[in-house]
């Protein structure tokens, strides 16, 4: 691994970089942070994908995109004399120091569940008027209500046991049941979001991360779908021809290839 020297000489590299195709380079040049959002916001999922498929080159990778683009909206905010990537980093530095007093204070804590609650009760300290002020409008939705959990969770608002949350999940399913038997689709969409927001707290209190376990998931049905259409092919089938029995023998093909 690189020394700490290396490590700073790498990031003055890239800072240099940075001014100079800000300078020089005519698409660099016409970038604001609304031009940057997007592609920032697809940086990050690429990231994601890298780490759920395990790939640290490719962490490696990705982690320098969203570098970049936290380099390119620093250089921008220096440009109106708003904040460079010093401001940057000695406002997060600070956030930690504060937000950390059981390190570098004299608060002590028992287990990560306690640093967390205490994380949540100095953000109310510094002036938030909800724990649910950080939770950023337009997250995807499973994220979304991951994070309001966590953030509930962290000032006590929570269930105490794992069974009860399966308790409500079960009574959430027959609530959709019912609808469904009313056959009243506003309702059903009401009931059918709450079961979703309760497979989400179960997945808190089993220590599994929904948005990861779909994605998996999703991942594993897409290499399953796509050896099912390659078999196809293989036999001048399309898949619209062929019965879901045939279908089915090579979709179990496919599970037993990924050892799933």
């Amino acid at each position: 691994m690189n020394s700490r020297k290396e490590q700073l000489k790498a990031f003055d590299r890239l800072l240099t970089i940075m001014d100079e195709l800000r300078e020089q380079c005519p698409w660099d040049k016409k970038q604001t942070m609304e031009t940057l959002r997007h592609l920032t916001i697809e940086e990050t999922y690429e990231l994601g994908d890298a780490i759920l498929d395990r790939d640290l080159d490719e962490v490696k990778k990705e982690l320098g995109d969203v570098l970049l683009h936290i380099v390119f909206y620093a250089k921008i905010g220096s440009e109106t004399n708003d904040f460079d990537i010093a401001d940057v980093c000695n406002n997060i530095c600070e956030k930690l120091i504060s937000r950390h007093p059981h390190i570098y204070g004299d608060v002590k804590v028992a287990d990560e569940e306690e640093v967390k609650r205490n994380w949540e009760n100095l953000k109310l300290k510094e002036g938030k008027s909800s724990v649910l002020e950080g939770v950023p409008k337009s997250l995807p939705a499973v994220v979304k209500a991951s994070r309001i959990q966590e953030k509930v969770a962290g000032v006590g608002f929570d269930w105490e046991e794992p069974q009860q949350v399966f308790e409500k999940l079960q009574e959430e399913l027959g609530e959709l049941q019912h609808e469904i038997n009313e056959n009243n689709q506003e309702k059903i969409e009401a009931e059918f979001g709450d079961v979703l927001f309760s497979m989400i707290n179960y997945a808190r209190f089993l220590k599994v991360n929904p948005e990861n376990a779909l994605e998996r998931t999703n991942k594993k049905f897409i290499k399953r779908f796509q050896y099912l259409e390659s078999k196809a092919k293989e036999m001048n089938k399309s898949l619209k021809d062929m019965t879901l029995a045939e279908m089915d023998v090579f979709w179990n093909e496919a599970k037993k290839i990924n050892n799933q």
